[in-house]
């Protein structure tokens, strides 16, 4: 049996996924990349489910991007083109997972660390992590962060980072958009738990509907993101939680979502 890269456990509510590989500065081998799609889709289909938290084993890294010593698999190029495009694959099924996911940084994120955790939703990032995309100086560049990167930052900071490859730290990071939550080492599980309290306690069947929506209309032109937007509107005022959410607001009590 593989060895166990990716840690999986749940409560109240939150999936947390745990990529633990200490020995590698928890880099994202083949294995790792699917025991991490596994997890997710294991975390789907869990109805207890409400959020998904990613984190890093350890305190220094959250996670310094492939493992290089897999860059060239010895099955030939055309193996390692596949095989890497299950990291493509891997940053995708985050945008089509019904839930939302959080990344609880915990330490320094490198590289395509950088894509798993601008991948998440939200991100909960340690006031001691840095931030960054060595790629260049090692003769390499981060192509597929590339296409989440773009999405997050205007083109002036995204080549800063992609083309000089030097590190902000948590700080910055917030200040730039790339991540929602800057909080010491000590209380960032406090920072995480208050974060993921709030999606837990949301209608599900409303999260699922607005992520989805949010994702497709993200890369239509602006018409045709509102036509899109206006139907999936329509499709929300159908739910039963949105019948309850507005009586629970007019009768003044909490709502009790169905998630449906």
């Amino acid at each position: 049996m593989a060895e166990v890269e990716v840690r999986y456990q749940v409560s109240q509510g939150r999936a947390v996924l745990t990529l633990d590989r200490p020995a590698v500065r928890n880099a994202l081998g083949a294995e790792a990349i699917e025991q991490m799609l596994a997890a997710l889709a294991r975390a789907e289909a869990d109805p207890e489910v409400r959020a998904i938290v990613v984190t890093g084993g350890g305190e220094k890294v959250f996670c310094a991007g492939g493992d290089l010593s897999s860059m060239a698999p010895p099955d030939g190029f055309l193996s390692g083109h596949e095989g890497r495009a299950r990291y493509a694959e891997l940053l995708a099924a985050f945008a089509r997972a019904g839930k939302p996911s959080v990344a609880r940084v915990n330490g320094h994120v490198l590289a395509g660390g950088v894509g798993l955790m601008l991948a998440c939703d939200l991100a909960v990032m340690a006031e001691e992590a840095e931030l960054g995309l060595p790629e260049a100086d090692r003769g390499l560049f981060p192509m597929m962060v590339t296409a989440l990167l773009q999405r997050h930052l205007g083109r002036k900071r995204a080549l800063d980072l992609l083309l000089l490859g030097a590190r902000i730290d948590a700080k910055t990071t917030l200040a730039w958009g790339l991540c929602n939550r800057v909080a010491p080492r000590a209380e960032l599980d406090a920072a995480v738990e208050k974060l993921t309290a709030q999606l837990v306690n949301k209608s599900p069947a409303v999260l699922r509907l607005g992520r989805r929506a949010f994702f497709a209309a993200e890369d239509l032109a602006f018409g045709s993101a509102l036509e899109h937007l206006n139907g999936q509107l329509s499709m929300n005022l159908l739910l039963e939680d949105a019948a309850e959410g507005v009586s629970s607001f007019l009768q003044k009590r909490p709502p009790e979502w169905k998630g449906k």
